[in-house]
């Protein structure tokens, strides 16, 4: 592969979502060379709780939960 760009700073999450959407990956690391990683099978820790909601705020959840 070319050499690779370097990659600029960035100020902020931001700026840096905004570059990397625009901009190809592969033009900034040699993907050929990258170390492969093993994840263990996590369980995520779940625990459950009990909240008080007004009913119209709860449907509103519910109406943007179907949305996903």
């Amino acid at each position: 592969m070319s050499k690779t760009k370097k990659i600029p700073e960035f100020q902020d999450e931001a700026e840096e979502r905004a570059f990397w959407e625009s901009h190809d990956s592969s033009e900034y690391v040699d993907w050929n060379r990258a170390a492969g990683v093993e994840l263990p099978n996590l369980k995520p820790s779940t625990r459950t709780i009990s909240l008080r909601l007004p009913e119209s705020l709860l449907d509103r959840i519910k109406i943007e939960a179907n949305k996903r």
